[in-house]
């Protein structure tokens, strides 16, 4: 994450607990944690000798795993190391395989590994290499810098995820990302051992991906920002190549907007159509009563499975507000006729149409909470946006799920603590086995190439611990405290997260001199993607280079305030005492600074207010302090006074908000009156 003057600050704040015979120069900062972790004695020094073999199976895709390991431990240590897998007993890494997994990877492949270091090497074992590729990550995470040089600690692991489905979804369709963001989006995934990437292709504003059979979806319904069939197959092999499987969604028979600019006769309404601008809910929908409909999706799915090997295919099926179909005469005949009650029935008759369709074509239907309803065969899987509670109905009837509410990224700790099967669930076994894990969502509407690594990252890595860690594993401080070191790990990989905003802060200042603005950005971030939607009325037009495009969200000082304000409130140590002193002090310095370069910059204008508010909210901690110092009580009406500052900094203003009022207001409500 960024800010890290701040941020350093609280860095020694958090204990670590892995177990007691931890040695002093072992810190965990492993993530996603493992299933069962045991440090031992020894060391195992990295030197330029380091070698890695392999004494079993090998193929192709295990030696290129080794190899991009190998590269990134030179490129982390400064070694030069071999960077090629040798063909052996002897070496610095043994990785022992059974054999190469799943030609086409499904959700039994098995991932599981174990990882042994000692001072003389380490060996990692794995049954498939996807385990091995597991491992290979886990082994990286673990080098750590000493007064000699680099090296692992003493280690036995052994792990296995707790979920199957560990699945991240990338809407591509209401904003276009190019094939390099998927690809190190895809890195990043692997460094966190998820497992699926959902790529959501086909939406209202938008069809991403190449038909040469109805060569008019792209033509006429992309504005020329599709994947050609070629590189939609790249990118199914730069997955697979590190573990992860590529499940493309179809959104069908609503947020189809994009299908019928170039084919209209597709649509339940006369049209003409154009690509949607705007975003939300909007009424065209395909008309589930005509056989034509169903002939042209068999030819584009066929077309497609020949593309995506995977056995599942998403057909999105959410939000249709029935509304043509409750306009069209045509269609109410047809519901009369075959005793379909509502839209709703008729949306699951479409859905029995198209299921002996995808089955043809070797896939299981995916579809959202929509789909869920009397009549769907049993053999559909659900993902839900709905809630926990949608999910376990659909369990209860015998579905397998997905869970994704609570999951979309907005932030972290709300994310953290969301659980596919919560403890105390009354699922039965065989009903819990059916929830095969969960989906992180990122949704487009306000996310572009040069935002979109901050929107995704460091926080996808949270939920992909929820979905591979065991349950217990949920203590908040420590996971922000690995999330930190994390952070650092994906950048090195090649995402933007970090640098992305210092990009965009000097963008917007029209200088390389932004420190005080660095300073202001610290303890602010973009409002809610809902709120920001009303408030800026975002449509696919609207320029994404504000500040609100810029910020990171959910930065480091929510928490650490959090954390720096409960620790000096329970304890008045003085250490603690200095760092928010010098947190406080730090924005007071540099508001005016930052409000002059705001001021200066017509784009930065509506949220210049914020740093006017950041140097009172800065005076009211310091004074906080004093008083707590001295034990003395404030003035008559200073507490209500600044907790009325507070409440009104945390009024709207422009399309950013303060992410460290709660902890300050628990501050000034310490104070005596």
């Amino acid at each position: 994450m960024r800010h890290w003057t701040v941020s350093f600050l609280v860095l020694g704040i958090f204990a670590v607990s892995v177990q007691a015979q931890t040695p002093a120069n072992f810190t965990n900062t492993l993530m996603p944690q493992p299933e069962h972790l045991s440090v031992e004695a020894g060391e195992l020094q990295l030197t330029p000798a380091f070698t890695a073999v392999t004494d079993r199976f090998r193929d192709a895709r295990l030696d290129e795993a080794i190899g991009r390991t190998l590269v990134r431990l030179q490129f982390q240590t400064g070694l030069q190391i071999a960077t090629a897998p040798a063909r052996g007993s002897a070496g610095t890494l043994t990785v022992t395989v059974d054999g190469p997994g799943e030609t086409v990877q499904s959700l039994d492949e098995d991932e599981s590994y174990s990882l042994e270091v000692a001072g003389n090497g380490a060996h990692l074992q794995a049954a498939t290499d996807v385990g091995a590729m597991r491992g290979l990550e886990t082994f990286l995470q673990l080098v750590q810098a000493g007064g000699s040089g680099f090296f692992l600690p003493g280690m036995s692991i052994h792990d296995t995820p707790r979920f199957r489905w560990r699945g991240l979804m990338v809407d591509c369709s209401r904003h276009f990302e190019p094939v390099e963001v998927i690809k190190r989006t895809l890195d990043g995934m692997a460094a966190v051992k998820l497992n699926v990437f959902h790529w959501h292709l086909t939406d209202d504003q938008g069809f991403r991906i190449e038909s040469k059979i109805f060569p008019k979806l792209t033509g006429m319904g992309s504005d020329g920002l599709f994947y050609t069939q070629e590189e939609a197959r790249e990118i199914v092999i730069y997955a697979r190549a590190r573990g992860i499987r590529v499940v493309p969604e179809f959104d069908i028979p609503g947020h189809a907007q994009s299908w019928f600019v170039g084919y209209p006769e597709l649509a339940s309404g006369p049209g003409p159509y154009s690509i949607e601008r705007e975003f939300g809910i909007f009424d065209p929908v395909m008309d589930p009563t005509r056989r034509s409909t169903y002939e042209f999706i068999d030819r584009f799915l066929g077309e497609m499975a020949g593309i995506f090997p995977d056995p599942y295919m998403h057909i999105g099926g959410d939000e249709n507000n029935g509304v043509q179909w409750s306009h069209n005469p045509r269609i109410q005949e047809f519901m009369k006729a075959h005793n379909l009650k509502d839209t709703a029935a008729l949306q699951t008759y479409f859905n029995q149409q198209l299921l002996p369709i995808l089955k043809k074509h070797g896939k299981h239907m995916v579809g959202w909470d929509e789909i869920f309803a009397p009549g769907l065969p049993k053999d559909v899987v659900i993902q839900s946006w709905q809630g926990f509670d949608s999910l376990a109905a659909s369990a209860r009837q015998g579905y397998q799920g997905i869970l994704s509410a609570g999951f979309y990224l907005d932030f972290t700790d709300e994310h953290y603590l969301v659980d596919p099967i919560p403890a105390g669930s009354d699922l039965t076994p065989a009903q819990r086995a059916l929830i095969l894990g969960g989906e992180a969502c990122l949704w487009a509407e306000h996310n572009v190439p040069s935002n979109i690594d901050s929107r995704l990252w460091p926080r996808t890595a949270a939920i992909a611990e929820r979905l591979w860690s065991p349950q217990n594993v949920n203590n908040l401080d420590d996971m922000y405290r690995r999330l930190r070191v994390e952070s650092l790990r994906l950048e090195d990989l090649g995402l933007r997260h970090l640098s992305a905003e210092d990009l965009g802060l000097r963008q917007l200042a029209g200088t390389a001199d932004i420190g005080p603005l660095r300073t202001l950005a610290s303890v602010i971030e973009p409002v809610r993607w809902q709120v920001q939607g009303k408030l800026q009325h975002t449509t696919q037009l609207t320029p994404m280079d504000h500040l609100v495009d810029a910020l990171i969200p959910d930065p480091p000082s929510r928490h650490d305030m959090q954390v720096l304000v409960r620790e000096y409130l329970a304890h008045r140590d003085a250490e603690t005492r200095d760092r928010l002193d010098a947190i406080f002090a730090s924005w007071i310095e540099a508001g005016p600074q930052a409000q002059k370069l705001m001021a200066a910059s017509p784009i930065m204008m509506d949220e210049a207010p914020r740093a006017q508010q950041v140097v009172e909210l800065g005076t009211t901690g310091r004074q906080a302090l004093a008083y707590l110092d001295k034990h003395e009580a404030a003035p008559p009406g200073w507490t209500q006074s600044k907790l009325t500052l507070i409440d009104q900094a945390e009024k709207p203003v422009g399309l950013v908000r303060f992410t460290m009022l709660q902890p300050l207001r628990d501050l000034v409500k310490a104070v005596q009156n």
